[in-house]
């Protein structure tokens, strides 16, 4: 899978999995940059796709035993490997994936670990949340301070 997605890398026709049009990863990325990162990031991928449903656990739900932010993070690392047979490759001064992507990795274990305390409603970045609450006509939403302090 990942060979498939770094294609459009390695031939030189993307600088990031992220730009790498008709690929898997950039619907994943997509998927994920649309919902707010939500901690239910199983229900939201695309429905195309095989799921990444986690670390293998009993019972085990179908779909890929890895979580998508280490997919991410193994299609980037290989994605900077120098490969003499190809020509592309993701440079070495382009941030890392969850840099890139906006996803800090203390935040996001966090926000997974601690979602039924730290939020009542909605999560996201402060402006998606307010955007969201406009659309649904709500005056505010009560997790905006902890939207703010994990995801800016």
């Amino acid at each position: 899978m990942a060979y498939v997605d770094l294609n459009p890398i390695r031939a030189g026709m993307a600088k990031k999995p992220e730009h790498s049009s008709h690929t898997s990863i950039k619907r994943r990325i997509e998927a994920l940059q649309s919902t707010g990162r939500t901690p239910d990031v199983i229900a939201h991928q695309p429905k195309q796709l095989e799921r990444f449903v986690g670390n293998p656990r009993q019972p085990m739900p179908a779909g890929l035993a890895y979580r998508v932010e280490d997919y991410l993070e193994l299609v980037d690392w290989t994605g900077r490997q120098i490969r003499e047979d190809k020509g592309g490759r993701i440079e070495d001064d382009q941030p890392a994936i969850l840099v890139r992507l906006g996803i800090e990795t203390e935040h996001w274990l966090y926000l997974t670990q601690h979602y039924q305390s730290s939020f009542k409603s909605l999560v996201g970045t402060v402006y998606r949340v307010r955007k969201a609450c406009r659309q649904l006509g709500w005056k505010k939403s009560h997790s905006l301070s902890m939207c703010k302090a994990l995801l800016g």
